[in-house]
């Protein structure tokens, strides 16, 4: 099927050519019920705002280190293997200062909610999401 059934029908192989530039009815859209008078009507109103020059600039490049080997041997041979987990030697994961201390005030003011989260959590028309982040809102107190 054509994109556009006025241009009619490409032919196969070398004899194919675009339908979808080249004339004027295609360059206005379908010219049915009025649309290319009144597309015309619209272009004559104001003159067409033209775009500036628009060239690609070269992205900077950023020197790369060069990736370490997988069976290199270490480049930190003063820090043990089992640095950063909670067994063996070297400092545990408090090391990683990934979790912060749990804020009091954060967990009083949610819990004063929780009659009215759940109330949210209870209506027939509350999406599943929503009742999941209040379970899952539950589960980390």
């Amino acid at each position: 099927m054509a994109d556009n059934p006025i241009a009619g029908v490409s032919g196969p192989g070398s004899y194919s050519k675009r339908t979808d530039v080249g004339t004027p009815e295609m360059k206005l859209g379908s010219i049915a019920y009025g649309e290319g008078k009144e597309t015309q009507a619209i272009k004559s109103g104001a003159p067409l705002a033209s775009s500036p020059d628009v060239t690609a600039s070269q992205a900077p490049t950023v020197p790369r280190t060069p990736l370490t080997p997988l069976y290199a041997p270490t480049e930190q041979p003063d820090v043990p293997v089992t640095e950063g987990i909670d067994m063996g030697a070297g400092a545990g994961s408090e090391a990683l200062a990934l979790r912060r201390p749990d804020d009091t005030n954060f967990i009083a003011s949610i819990t004063a909610y929780k009659p009215v989260l759940n109330f949210i959590a209870d209506q027939p028309n509350t999406s599943p999401e929503t009742r999941a982040a209040i379970r899952q809102l539950w589960d980390s107190l």
